[in-house]
């Protein structure tokens, strides 16, 4: 791991600000030059602190309007049943997110579907009919209050 400095931290901050930016525009607000910059750039990279780049796009825009939290409890635990899951989660593309939990669920889904309808096809059809899914639980978002991609590095 590297140890990152203040222009390390400025970088990462605005390329989560502006992924697109240029070199040069980067180097612009952070004080270096192009050069240094690239070159900072690429070691984050290459160190793992940039995963990758995408566009990030906007739900309502691509026709998603229900996002959905979703408990999921597994009848049985150990490698097989757990392994089975996470295969067919992996392979839905309704489901943006999914954590292993400890508390009542086993796994917390982000699912998105362009309608209710749809979200009730998807878990009825296609989520309780994975093997050894033993109970689901969701909760409808009513009302997106915040909604960012920008981890904190504060505490770095």
């Amino acid at each position: 791991m590297i140890d990152l400095d203040k222009y390390d931290l400025q970088l990462l901050s605005e390329l989560q600000t502006d992924g697109r930016a240029s070199n040069a525009v980067l180097a612009d607000r952070i004080h270096l030059s192009p050069s240094q910059v690239s070159r900072r750039v690429q070691r984050l990279e290459q160190s793992g602190f940039i995963e990758r780049y995408v566009a990030l796009l906007r739900p309502a825009a691509v026709g998603l309007g229900v996002t959905a939290f979703v408990n999921v409890s597994l009848e049985r635990h150990g490698e097989v049943h757990t392994d089975a899951f996470t295969d067919a989660i992996r392979d839905m593309e309704e489901v943006l997110e999914c954590f292993a939990i400890s508390g009542e669920a086993d796994y917390l889904l982000r699912v998105m579907t362009p309608s209710l309808p749809a979200l009730s096809d998807f878990m009825l059809h296609r989520l309780m009919r994975i093997g050894g899914v033993r109970s689901v639980k969701s909760n409808i978002a009513l009302t997106e209050l915040k909604r960012s991609t920008r981890l904190p590095l504060d505490h770095l």
